[in-house]
């Protein structure tokens, strides 16, 4: 059973309520029909109540059994507007721009909803770019209890599974912080760790990528993978985290054992930290290209509750997909 079908299947072990923000878009219906069907989540469609009906009349999808919520009838509208304008009021927001948004932006009505215990997780994307899904997502929901920094993985499932656990690895962060701190990429670190145990079940080897091996070069973009792996693991020290690694002592036993040899991780590594955006969408892209990985991803991480993004090429498979990786998400929040 390939990684996804793992997702899946712990998203059908234990139910949770995922809302999807684009409730009229045509993939968004088509998908909540499928995740319904299957069993993965209990799946609420946010929008115009009639378009949604229309759109899926209009596909010839049987919506049974899945929630419609039309902000614009909603009796949860005041209540969703009144919180919105608690908690952004100190940084300028009216009472009347917070009714506008719940009123008119689907994406804040569904942020709402995950704030309230209303729904588990959020999915959106098909339609809007992820600084729109993630921007009501940072100032509502915020970041989870000892995570600073949003960032984002990729599980990477390779036909050789000589590497990672059993072919599967983590790469972080690839799509959402270009250039972190020490902070912010030991803050990374640590969510995909998280990340690596809830949805792959993995027991993570954390490595702290870089050109350099243990002090083998000497450099600014060195020291800051160093200071990295020192306040992660000061964070969170039941995790076996090292670095600075290259990725081949990272990931190759007799190479890890030559340059680090009392390394916990050097060898085994499982989930891998890029020191830079550059360095993890190129690195990951070459691995789903040039050794025929699948990439699932990317997962938004470091959130107190899940919010995930979807790429607007997604396909209705793809989304059905997500769906259950927030679910999972939720589960092991």
């Amino acid at each position: 059973m390939g990684l996804l079908q793992r997702i899946r299947e712990k998203a059908k072990a234990d139910r949770k309520r995922i809302v999807l923000a684009e409730g009229t878009e045509e993939r968004t219906v088509r998908a909540a029909a499928q995740v319904t069907t299957q069993g993965i989540a209990d799946v609420t469609l946010v929008g115009d109540e009639q378009a949604i009906r229309r759109q899926a009349q209009a596909l010839g999808v049987d919506l049974t059994g899945v929630q419609i919520r039309d902000p614009a009838a909603s009796p949860r509208a005041v209540a969703y507007a009144d919180l919105l304008h608690e908690l952004r009021k100190e940084k300028g927001m009216t009472r009347e721009a917070a009714e506008k948004l719940i009123a008119e932006n689907p994406l804040y009505f569904a942020t709402m909803m995950l704030k309230t215990g209303d729904a588990d997780g959020l999915v959106a994307g098909a339609i809007h770019t992820t600084g729109e899904v993630l921007r009501p997502a940072l100032q509502i929901i915020k970041t989870a209890p000892g995570i600073k920094v949003v960032s984002s993985c990729f599980l990477m499932e390779c036909p050789d599974r000589s590497y990672g656990q059993d072919g599967v690895l983590v790469f972080a962060d690839c799509a959402v912080i270009p250039n972190p701190t020490a902070e912010e990429l030991a803050g990374i670190a640590i969510s995909s760790a998280q990340t690596a145990k809830a949805l792959a079940g993995m027991e993570p080897k954390v490595a702290m990528l870089s050109f350099s091996t243990k002090g083998s070069a000497r450099h600014e973009l060195v020291t800051k993978v160093q200071e990295a792996t020192r306040i992660a693991r000061a964070a969170a020290p039941e995790l076996a985290i090292d670095g600075e690694l290259q990725a081949d002592a990272a990931l190759v036993a007799s190479v890890g054992k030559l340059k680090s040899p009392d390394s916990p991780v050097a060898g085994e590594a499982n989930v891998l930290v890029f020191p830079d955006l550059q360095a993890g969408n190129i690195g990951y892209k070459l691995v789903q290209r040039l050794a025929g990985a699948e990439a699932v991803g990317p997962v938004i991480q470091g959130l107190a509750k899940p919010v995930n993004d979807l790429s607007r090429g997604c396909s209705v498979e793809d989304i059905v997909s997500v769906v259950a990786i927030a679910a999972v998400q939720a589960s092991a929040q």
